[in-house]
């Protein structure tokens, strides 16, 4: 198993529960957390900033902000701000956001690999405290920078990665970012293919595929008991297939069952619609896409997705998560 081993935290727990479990799993040696911003659920930006606060040396990402609806003077500020409280010890996970949830909320996202390209561009220059006048498609600045007096006035070091699941996303990251959040919910394989079209980007920067960071999201669903570890792993999927079209397609699920678990499924999805959906998610569904079941057959399946080219597990846990830190745990501090 790798040395390197990171928690992903979303909504199902309190914030102040997930402070303690940042904590710990400094203590037990990962290296990183990552907070997701999907769902109209919970702000990434607020946790991180509390998880940056009461720890001293586990790196603290973004997992994923979309890069729509935070004005790019905004997004480098935030970040400015987060590198202030934990200096480089930020990472900025950003993505392009999924339909149907952008579009409920106003946002169309047109030309997604352009916007991504100039949010990037004008970000990274921000960052390293240039003054910045660009006028591209969607991002218009003039003569703007970091206007730090009071602080830290050098270049920060916050690391860019692109959330990416399409094959066209991916190869943008592998020419502009420093590394790329493969998604979760996936079968190992789809690395392979994934990692073709990484390179083929970092081919077009003059860059090799090993220079670019390869952390992928893992849903890791870890219980003693193995059929309660699947019921867990069962009911996200259930909602994910529903809400998520791109993740669906990605993970190779059959479209008759996405169909069906959609038609029961409302937004946002009940806990009872979810439970009377889940009789037509496969148990094999489970075990091909998560690491499920007791902490072996959960280290097992990891390293599935390590041996197709990740470069470091974000485990998303699901149910005891003190069990899936201690099961994940490198055997020595960093």
């Amino acid at each position: 198993m790798s040395q390197r081993v990171a928690l992903y935290l979303q909504d199902a727990h309190p914030i102040r529960d997930g402070m303690q479990y940042v904590r710990y799993a400094e203590e037990k040696g990962f290296e990183a957390v990552w907070q997701a911003e999907s769902r109209l659920v919970r702000d990434a930006i607020v946790p991180m900033a509390a998880f940056a606060a009461v720890t001293e040396r586990i790196k603290v990402g973004s997992g994923v902000i979309n890069n729509w609806t935070r004005n790019i003077g905004l997004l480098a500020a935030t970040f400015l701000t987060l590198d202030d409280l934990a200096p480089d010890r930020i990472i900025c996970g950003i993505g392009a956001w999924w339909d149907p949830l952008a579009r409920n909320v106003g946002i169309r996202r047109r030309k997604p690999l352009t916007a991504m390209r100039e949010t990037v561009t004008v970000l990274r220059r921000l960052l390293k405290m240039e003054n910045v006048t660009f006028h591209g498609e969607f991002v218009h600045v003039t003569g703007i920078e970091l206007d730090v007096v009071h602080g830290r006035r050098e270049p920060r070091n916050v690391p860019i990665y692109i959330g990416a699941t399409g094959m066209k996303m991916m190869e943008l990251a592998g020419e502009i970012a420093d590394g790329v959040v493969l998604n979760y919910c996936v079968p190992p394989e789809y690395n392979d293919r994934a990692l073709e079209h990484l390179e083929i980007g970092a081919r077009r920067a003059g860059r090799a595929l090993e220079e670019i960071d390869r952390p992928q999201l893992i849903v890791c669903s870890v219980d003693h008991d193995r059929d309660r570890a699947i019921y867990g792993a069962k009911a996200l999927l259930t909602q994910y297939l529903a809400q998520q079209p791109h993740i669906a397609q990605a993970s190779g699920v059959k479209q008759e069952v996405v169909e069906k678990v959609q038609s029961i499924l409302g937004w946002p999805a009940t806990k009872e619609q979810i439970e009377q959906a889940m009789q037509y998610v496969p148990d094999d569904l489970v075990y091909r896409i998560t690491a499920s079941g007791t902490p072996e057959e959960a280290k097992a399946k990891v390293q599935e997705y390590l041996d197709h080219g990740a470069t470091c597990p974000i485990l998303y846990p699901l149910g005891d998560v003190r069990l899936m830190i201690d099961t994940f745990a490198p055997s020595s501090k960093r």
